[in-house]
């Protein structure tokens, strides 16, 4: 029997998945079907709008066809635009967002159905994408990435159920009309690899509206993973990077595959009364499977207890041979009071936006702290790490240095297993200029806790004062690698600079200083290296570019903020500021 007709054709296809649809229903289903319908129509519309025609709905699910990738991109956007504007005028409860995935490629249509991978890989990507957002294949990419102000973020190569072949998934931004001189941090690729294995935590949800407890449930996160750091077989993701991921419709294999971790811890916070509920679970992020899941529910003053019972449960999830008394260990309560642990979370979310207010609020906070616990770890280290900063700022003031290493000298009395003290005393004699010292310090610290992403970072900082960069470049990348999205990573990819110039590796000198510079434009150093590079690379023109920046941003700059930084080898600062001031004698 002959078979029946069909072509081949290259096509665009567009998934569309409503978002909590039978949570919807459950709530009020005529209200739901109302507003599925009445947006699905609005997808119907954009998508004709644009030269595109829907096929194969079913359900909450949508599927279009587009023959120009471009039209199905602006249709998607603009559905979507239009989309929240009627979630904005409908009652919080019953708000629907819609996921979109878009693959290129090649199609086989029967009268008017379609089949193929490509139609499944559409489907599979749509998972992806978070609540109203979008996901494209690498194929579909490459078609619209010239030709739209939408930014794109790589996710890398995942694998998609029932697809052979692994597929290059990149998710949408902002438009980049819409964020003029904003720069955000790229997010690249991590594959975990075979080694052992990495966990993440990511920020614990508060389901409080209106109340102040977002950041007892952040602080609760950073406690467990301090405890999991002490764990020396279990590499922890830093919360800079981690905490990074709060959009909680974001698949677990997405977030797993950017920051290179196999599992991932999350969780939500209630506090009703003086009870406090949390929910925490562990997944594989390589099958997106929960593993593990409990709740718990305390007295508001008993916080801590929960938070030794949720990080021991999760370490015997993990590694079920490990012995009871070593949870207890890893997990032990702090012996600050919850009023001084409040106020030390307060503290560092103050620190973390990096304002002059904040950094002044931060220490107030601190400060309180301290005057209720002065022995208390957790202060101390805080303190500790605020007068670094501040000598950071400062060139290295001496008075802030002295305050460094008296309360991290008070802190290893306190706990003389936590490696952030040791931290502290490394980066104090770095600024000093004792860059030998810094070793034995930072080399503690990484015995105690190897995932101490800040201690890398500065043991980096102090073998490249000793002018080995090759020793150096290896602890910047692991630094690099822990916390790829750290709040203060500017500062370790300008290191990471530094030593490939030092190495006189131009092209990675200037990839670390651009993204450095994604991360903080302000940065001088970064920039610094990067004009110096181009101009050893003979690329005139991008250092004369780069160089009129760097004069508009730093107009009171001067070499003195070069030969401030204590090179064992004053030569290397000479070397610096000479590739410099090639781009300043280089003529227009």
């Amino acid at each position: 029997m002959a078979g029946r007709p069909y072509t081949r054709h290259l096509a665009t296809i567009v998934s569309i998945d409503a978002v909590g649809f039978s949570r919807l229903m459950g709530i009020d289903a005529e209200t739901a079907v109302a507003t599925f319908e009445e947006r699905r129509d609005t997808i119907f519309e954009s998508c004709a709008a644009f030269g595109g025609r829907t096929f194969g709905d079913a359900g909450d699910s949508i599927m279009a066809e587009f023959g120009s990738p471009v039209d199905a991109l602006n249709a998607t956007l603009d559905f979507q635009k239009r989309i929240a504007a009627l979630n904005a005028s409908a009652s919080a409860d019953m708000r629907m967002r819609f996921r979109t995935g878009i693959n290129t490629g090649d199609v086989i249509v029967r009268d008017d159905r379609l089949y193929g991978d490509d139609i499944n890989i559409a489907a599979r990507l749509q998972e992806f994408a978070p609540a109203g957002g979008l996901a494209v294949s690498g194929t579909t990419w490459h078609h619209v990435r010239d030709k739209t102000s939408t930014e794109f973020a790589d996710m890398g190569e995942l694998t998609l159920k029932n697809i052979a072949l692994p597929v290059r998934v990149f998710l949408a931004g902002h438009d980049r009309r819409a964020d003029a001189g904003t720069v955000s941090p790229p997010i690249r690729p991590r594959p975990s690899g075979d080694g052992p294995p990495t966990i993440a935590v990511l920020p614990f949800r508060s389901e409080n509206a209106g109340q102040d407890i977002g950041y007892i449930a952040e602080g609760m996160a950073e406690d467990i993973i301090h405890g999991l750091c002490n764990i020396r077989w279990l590499s922890v993701i830093a919360n800079g990077s981690s905490f990074q991921f709060r959009d909680e419709t974001l698949d677990t294999r997405l977030i797993g595959n950017t920051l290179g971790a196999r599992y991932l811890v999350g969780g939500s916070m209630l506090h009703h009364a003086d009870r406090i509920r949390v929910a925490a679970s562990l997944t594989d992020t390589s099958t997106g499977r929960r593993m593990w899941s409990r709740h718990f529910e305390r007295d508001m003053a008993d916080v801590f207890t929960l938070r030794d019972q949720i990080g021991g449960e999760i370490v015997s999830a993990l590694e079920k041979e490990v012995d009871r008394a070593e949870q207890v260990r890893t997990f032990q309560v702090p012996w600050e009071s919850l009023a001084t642990w409040q106020m030390v979370r307060r503290g560092r979310w103050h620190m973390s936006k990096r304002t002059r207010a904040d950094t002044e609020a931060a220490f107030d906070f601190f400060m309180a702290a301290y005057k209720a616990d002065p022995n208390a770890s957790a202060v101390l280290n805080e303190l500790a790490w605020w007068y670094f900063w501040r000598a950071w700022l400062r060139l290295g003031d001496s008075d802030d240095l002295g305050k460094v290493e008296e309360f991290a000298r008070k802190a290893l009395l306190m706990d003389s297993l936590d490696a952030r003290p040791h931290a502290h005393l490394g980066v104090a004699c770095i600024m000093r200029g004792l860059p030998q010292d810094a070793i034995r310090h930072l080399g503690e610290a990484l015995h105690i806790n190897p995932s101490f992403a800040f201690a890398n970072s500065a043991m980096g900082s102090a073998h490249l004062l000793l002018g080995d960069a090759r020793r150096a470049i290896p602890f910047l990348m692991e630094a690099d690698r822990l916390s790829p999205f750290d709040l203060y990573g500017f500062h370790n990819l300008g290191e990471l600079a530094a030593a490939h110039s030092l190495e006189q590796d131009w092209p990675a000198a200037i990839a670390a200083a651009d993204r450095s510079l994604n991360l903080s434009p302000g940065y001088f150093y970064s920039r610094f290296l990067k004009v110096g590079a181009l101009m050893k690379q003979r690329r005139h023109e991008e250092a004369r570019r780069e160089l009129a920046i760097f004069r508009t941003r730093h107009p009171d700059f001067s070499y003195q903020r070069i030969r401030w930084i204590p090179f064992a080898d004053r030569g290397i600062t000479d070397a610096f500021i000479a590739n410099f001031e090639l781009a300043e004698r280089c003529p227009d």
